[in-house]
Order: structure tokens, then C-alpha cells, then sequence
């Protein structure tokens, strides 16, 4: 059993501060009641650091669970048993909740406040994390700071720097968003699947066994 976290479990589950408490004022509350969404575990030693969930993620209150999600389990070449399974997988996006739409009907970035008030906090929780998978701008920029590179595609490319560099700590892998809409990126820079994927696919295999 993996009880140890379920007061904090508990505590993001019941967590509204994006709607109670909303940077930037009353004007920026979350557009819908709150549901936040994480799998933390005090086993797993992969963590996945997302953006912020879908609608879909959203109305079933399981993470990834959508097209995304599908290729990221081909990404890392998992099943869904596996993916889903707290001792081999936490999942823990920058925001917990499902932000909107902009005017666009494009998701707009995870909330302001999740981030600065949970992430050091459930990152502290789980020390037995080996790698942490960074999806995306916004949790490069979290995981990775001054590191960054001023692109998410320069950042991807440059993965070799923080795979090999880091001393201490977890390993960060920066990953693309493995939205459908990515499919451009992903036809523009072979070298992400023939390059990062084995590597990435090598040591998810290592770590869950």
C-alpha cells in the first residue's frame, strides 16, 4: 500500500485556490469548479511533469487520458496498466486543473498559482524520484530553470546537456507535448524519435522494473 501521501493527496484533491484566490484578482478565477488531477507516489521513480489537463482529462479525472496520452505511452512504451500504476508512474502536471479555453478554443497555460504554492511541496514528498520527464515550456521551465534553452525545440535538442550533466538530483528529459498537433514537430525533427525515444524508452524499462 502507498498510504503515506494520502494527507496530501487529500489536500490537492480538496485544493481551490485558483478559484478562491485567483492571481491577478477576481476577473482571473477559474472559469468552472475546480478538479485537480495528480498521481503522486512514494514508490514510483519516474515522475511526469505535464502542462495542465484537457477537458477530457478534465470530465474523467484521469490523467493523459487522451489521444496525448496515447502517444506519450508509445513514447515511453508502456501499457496503460503500467502508466496508471502509482509504483511506476507519478504524474504530476504544472497546473492540477483544466484552465479553459482561450478565445482561440486553444487550452490556455496551467493557472499562476498552482505551480508556487504545490510544486515544491509534492516535489519534496517524493525524494525516491530518479527521472523526471518535463512536458512542455512550462515545465521545463520549472525543472530546468536557468538551464532552459529560450526554445522548447532548442531545449529537446540540447537533452544530451541535462541528461549527462546532472551531478545530483533526479535526471530531467525534456520532452515536446505529445499533442496530435505536435505532429508537424515530430515530422520536422526526426532526430527526436530516432535519438531521444530509445534512450527515454531504455530507462523507463530500467526504472519500473
Amino acid at each position: 500500500m502507498d498510504e503515506r501521501l494520502d494527507p496530501l493527496r487529500r489536500a490537492i484533491a480538496a485544493c481551490r485556490i485558483c478559484r478562491d484566490c485567483p492571481a491577478g484578482g477576481e476577473g482571473k478565477r477559474l472559469p468552472h469548479e475546480p478538479r485537480p488531477i495528480a498521481i503522486i507516489s512514494s514508490r514510483a521513480r519516474i515522475l511526469i511533469a505535464g502542462q495542465a489537463p484537457g477537458l477530457k482529462v478534465h470530465q474523467t479525472g484521469l490523467p493523459f487520458n487522451d489521444a496525448s496520452g496515447d502517444r506519450l505511452r508509445q513514447w515511453l512504451g508502456v501499457d496503460r496498466d503500467t502508466f496508471y500504476d502509482r509504483n511506476s508512474l507519478a504524474i504530476v502536471p504544472m497546473g492540477f486543473c483544466f484552465p479553459g479555453y482561450n478565445a482561440n478554443g486553444h487550452d490556455l497555460p496551467p493557472r499562476r498559482e498552482c505551480a508556487p504554492h504545490w510544486r515544491e511541496t509534492v516535489m519534496a514528498a517524493m525524494p525516491q524520484i530518479e527521472l523526471v520527464l518535463a512536458i512542455g515550456h512550462y515545465a521545463q521551465a520549472w525543472h530546468l530553470g536557468s538551464r532552459r534553452k529560450k526554445t522548447m525545440t532548442e531545449t529537446v535538442e540540447h537533452w544530451r546537456d541535462y541528461w549527462q550533466g546532472n551531478v545530483e538530483g533526479s535526471k530531467v528529459l525534456p520532452l515536446p507535448h505529445p499533442s496530435w498537433r505536435n505532429t508537424g514537430w515530430l515530422k520536422r525533427h526526426p532526430w527526436f524519435e530516432a535519438e531521444v525515444l530509445p534512450v527515454l524508452r531504455s530507462e523507463v524499462e530500467r526504472l519500473i522494473r
